[in-house]
Parts: structure tokens; sequence; C-alpha cells
């Protein structure tokens, strides 16, 4: 391990560098080849199922699942943040994460639906271990950053991970399309989906592998002395929250501004996980073929643009400030949900695609920089960081629930995303009440 100052390059590469590793499971598994694996698996029959005594929906079902592991992590952050502070050791608990998460991608392999529970499972423990993960990670930015660095290191870390998750997902698709040149049998059929369950062993080995250069450089964490017992321990990320809480009530910045993201993370990530079932349900395609090229062409699309989207918006943000950046971003996001709701062919899917990739990586790296720099001076960024990603899962458990829940009523994802235009609407509100001075604004 490496002991590097804060705000040398170095250090703030191998904290990007993270982003490298990790991003293939957001591609791969949570966007464009798990949905369409999974999808694939109900062609031959009924979209609905029945799992814990009740007719699902193949779409809503997956979007329920997602919603449960995110209530999970939510609960889970602040009890993690509190044991962090106390050994001193957040980087562990990151790696744990990204282990559980990874090796839960390698065991999408068995998915089916004869033993759909099984493979349920592994799709929950891949959410909890990515998104556990980023609890630690993200708490990591002001401790190896400084406030100037913030916005650039963050773009370039979501940069960093959709070039890496892009070229796995290039491997990924040629695997798919041509899968007798990797030596994968079958009928043209049958060896697509054994290239899709390949591809989900690869995403954990990279994601293992490329981590590793993360974990040699970043520091261990911040130990905090004031916890001398068990029952601190273990209650102590808990009592963080509310001591944030408290401190949001004179921080009138921070608290308008984490208002505004906890409801337009419900629309963002919700748009994201679900984008995929939607293409594969709702776009004319005209063959079973050109459905799972389309969509995996189309995730491509949105990552490749979505480089360009989070520079331009951290050069936005240095030229008109953060806040205006993000209220012009959530008002684009209300366009595309509207937008969304009328759209049926191939074509016009793949320019929603490019429109989402350009404003998809700027609100999220954005929005965390955002954060970063309006937190107040101390050491103890993991409990501010668990407090933001505390938000952001219970924003999307009710985001993804409200998805699942009209998609299972109307038989038709649309509605369920053009509802997501009034999150983006009511976000675009609270924005505005934030106060426009400092480092967020010129």
């Amino acid at each position: 391990m490496a002991d590097l100052p804060k705000g040398s390059k170095k250090l703030l590469n191998a904290w990007a560098f993270y982003d490298w590793a990790n991003s293939v499971y957001t591609l791969t598994i949570a966007s464009a080849i798990f949905p369409i694996f999974y999808e694939a698996l109900f062609s031959e029959r009924s979209h609905y199922i029945t799992v814990f005594g009740f007719s699902l929906k193949n779409s809503a079902l997956i979007s329920f699942v997602t919603a449960t592991a995110f209530l999970v992590v939510a609960f889970m952050s602040p009890l993690l943040s509190g044991i962090a502070d106390y050994v001193g050791n957040k980087k562990a608990f990151m790696k744990f994460f990204c282990y559980v998460g990874s090796l839960s991608c390698m065991g999408l392999y068995w998915f089916d639906l004869d033993n759909i529970y099984v493979g349920l499972a592994f799709y929950f423990f891949g959410l909890i271990g990515y998104w556990g993960s980023l609890v630690f990670y993200n708490s990591y930015l002001p401790d190896i950053a400084f406030v100037e660095q913030q916005d650039k290191i963050s773009a370039k870390g979501y940069s960093m991970g959709y070039i890496g998750s892009v070229i796995l997902l290039i491997i990924n698709l040629a695997m798919i399309m041509k899968p007798k040149l990797f030596g994968i049998a079958g009928t043209d059929g049958e060896a697509a989906m054994k290239a899709m369950r390949y591809s989900f062993v690869m995403v954990g080995v990279w994601w293992i592998v490329f981590s590793q250069y993360s974990y040699y450089y970043l520091p261990k964490g911040n130990k905090n002395a004031e916890c001398k017992v068990m029952h601190h321990l273990v209650f102590n990320g808990f009592k963080e929250l509310k001591k944030v809480w408290v401190l949001l009530k004179v921080n009138v910045p921070l608290k308008r501004y984490l208002g505004s993201f906890f409801i337009s993370s419900m629309a963002v990530q919700t748009a994201m996980l679900v984008a995929t079932y939607f293409g594969a349900q709702e776009i004319a395609w005209s063959s079973k073929e050109e459905s799972t090229i389309g969509l995996i062409i189309c995730i491509l699309l949105i990552q490749i643009v979505a480089i360009l989207g989070a520079i331009l918006t951290s050069r936005a943000s240095e030229k008109f400030g953060n806040i205006r950046t993000l209220i012009a971003i959530n008002c684009f996001w209300v366009l595309l949900c509207v937008g969304a709701y009328f759209i049926t062919k191939p074509i016009e899917f793949y320019v929603m695609a490019t429109l989402v990739g350009l404003v998809m990586g700027g609100i999220q790296a954005l929005s965390r920089s955002t954060y970063s720099k309006l937190l107040p001076e101390t050491e103890d960024t993991a409990s501010f960081f668990s407090f933001y990603d505390v938000a952001e899962k219970i924003g999307i458990v009710i985001g993804m629930m409200v998805y699942g829940i009209i998609d299972q009523i109307t038989g038709s994802p649309r509605l369920g995303i053009a509802s997501l235009a009034l999150f983006f609407v009511i976000a675009v509100i609270l924005l505005n009440r934030v106060p426009k001075k400092g480092v967020l604004n010129p």
C-alpha cells in the first residue's frame, strides 16, 4: 500500500480507476446484457411468472427485487459507516462488497427460470455488492481531492468507467454476434445465450482484477477514536446520520440541495435501470436478433456519448455554476421522459439513447461533486456520504416501486417512464431554492 498525500495525481487517478473496474457491472449486468438475457428467457412463454405466491410481470419482478436490494443497502449504509469509522478501515469494507458483487455476477451464469430463486439471489447480491462498495468509494472523494479538484476528478472517474465498460461490452457483443469465433458451440440462439452467460463471469473477473490498482493506493480511512464499545460500534452510524440531520438545519444550501438530489435520483437511476427492459418490450424490432444487437448498440452509444457529456458538464459547471447546470440537465431529463412515451421505432430509440448519454454521466458526476463541495470542514466524510447514499437508495426504492407497480397494473412500461418526468420537475423546483452563491456558482 502506498502512502500518497491528498491531491496527488497518482492518488486521484487510483481513486478514479475504481470506476473503470466496477462500471462493467452497471453496463453489462444492470443496463445491457443481463436485461436482454432475462427478456430472452421469456421469449417462448408468457411474460408473467409465479414467484413468492404472486403472478408478476417479468420486468415488474426485476423492479421489485431491485427496489428491495436498494432498501437493504439504505439500511446497511449507516451501520457500515459507523463500523468503518470505528476501525478506521473503510477500504476493507469497500473490498468486501466488491468481492460479494463480483462473485454474484459470476453466479448469474447459472440463472434460469427453473431455478428462479437462486438466480434472483445472485442478482440481488450483485446489487448489494456494487452499491455497498460505492458507499465507501464515494466517501473517499473529499479525503483524496481538494475542493477545486473534485468536479474534474469525479467526471474523470465516470469517464474512465464508461471507457472501460464499453471495451468489455464490445468484446461481449462480438461473442454474442459471432460465438463460433470464440469457440462457443450450439445453434445460433443457444450459442448467443451461452455467450451472455460467459459475459457475466467476465464482469466478475474484470471487477476484481482492476480494482486491485485502486486498493493499492487508497488510504485505509480515518479512525474515529470516540467509539469505545461495541454498542457505539453498531449504532454509531445511525447516530452519525442523526448528527448530519441536525447539521442540515443550519446548513441551508446542503439541506435544500439534498432534497433536490433525493427526488432526481428517484428518476435518474430508475430510468437507467429499466431502459433496456423498456426497449426490449416497447420498440418494434423486426426480429429477436435485431432486438438483441440493437439494444446493445444503444447501450454502447449511451456510454460513448456519456464520456463527452461528463466532460461538457464539468466545463459547464465551471462557467455557469453547479446548481444552474444541474437545473438545465434536469429540465432536459423532463423532455426525455415525455418523449420516451411516444417512441416506437428503432431509429427513435437510437436518437433517444444519444440524448440520454449526453446527460446521464453529467448529472451523476456533478451531483456527487456538488454534494462534496457543500460539506462542512470535517474528517468524518463517511457519515456525510452515508447520508448521501441513504438518500439516493431510498429515492431509487421509491422510483423502482412506482415504475414496477405501474408496469404490473398496466402491462406496459410507457406510463412508468413518463411518470418519471414529474420527479425531475420537482427536482428543478427544489434546485431553484438552493442559494446560488459561493463555490457552486460564479
